[in-house]
């Protein structure tokens, strides 16, 4: 009798989106969703942050994708979250879903450990109100760590016309690549301002992956932003 060789352990992956509806929650994790099912993760869906109180259900869960910007979280579901990564379910994100979710509790922003604080745009003159005034060409510079990391290797700078996030964070950051905003005439600055764009974090013993770049599906869709971000789901995962 020969053996067989071990199943894989199926992992499950908790995907938390809503919010603004301008950074397609939705169509952006669904752009995800078909990824990660290939990879051996059964999906769960929840419009709602509800779900993080709920301690037998994230006893369950591997990886938390979440995209849910300018919303806000209870202090139970808050402590739900924050104890399961610390007990070491991995939660990533992008742009606004995670790095601008839950304003109003501070405790969220320390275990993320960046906050969005602006995205500086056009020219006054030349804004109409609409996203796209918000949407400059800019850099994404790799970090020396960038080389190594499984998330990062074999990416070299890229550009991109999108929203460039201004992000408030902290050192215990890993940052794999950092964005500078340039000064501008029309702005209060007066020196050019460098913000992580893709970092890292560990949280307990949790790992939290985090890519400023992911606006809508179209910047999704770019080949190094999906490819960083695809990585980073399989990086954080328990």
């Amino acid at each position: 009798m020969t053996d067989q060789p071990p199943h894989p352990i199926p992992k499950t992956v908790l995907v938390v989106r809503g919010g603004w509806d301008g950074h397609q929650p939705v169509e952006a994790t669904e752009l995800f969703i078909p990824f990660l099912e290939q990879n051996g993760f059964t999906v769960r869906v929840e419009e709602s942050p509800a779900v993080y109180a709920d301690a037998d259900a994230m006893a369950e869960v591997d990886l938390i994708v979440q995209a849910n910007t300018m919303n806000t979280i209870e202090k139970e579901e808050f402590e739900g979250l924050r104890a399961a990564v610390e007990s070491g379910t991995g939660l990533a994100g992008w742009h606004g879903g995670i790095a601008d979710s839950y304003r109003n509790n501070s405790d969220y922003l320390q275990m993320i450990g960046g906050q969005f604080a602006s995205h500086p745009g056009k020219h006054p003159d030349e804004r109409t109100g609409e996203q796209s005034d918000n949407y400059m060409p800019h850099r994404i510079e790799m970090t020396a760590a960038a080389a190594e990391h499984p998330i990062t290797q074999g990416i070299a700078d890229f550009e991109l016309v999108t929203e460039q996030y201004w992000v408030l964070h902290d050192d215990y950051n890993d940052v794999l690549a950092t964005t500078t905003q340039a000064v501008r005439p029309w702005d209060p600055w007066n020196r050019p301002v460098t913000s992580p764009a893709i970092w890292t974090r560990q949280w307990g013993a949790g790992r939290i992956f985090v890519s400023t770049p992911g606006h809508r599906v179209e910047i999704l869709q770019d080949t190094n932003v999906r490819t960083i971000i695809e990585r980073g789901l399989l990086w954080a995962a328990r």
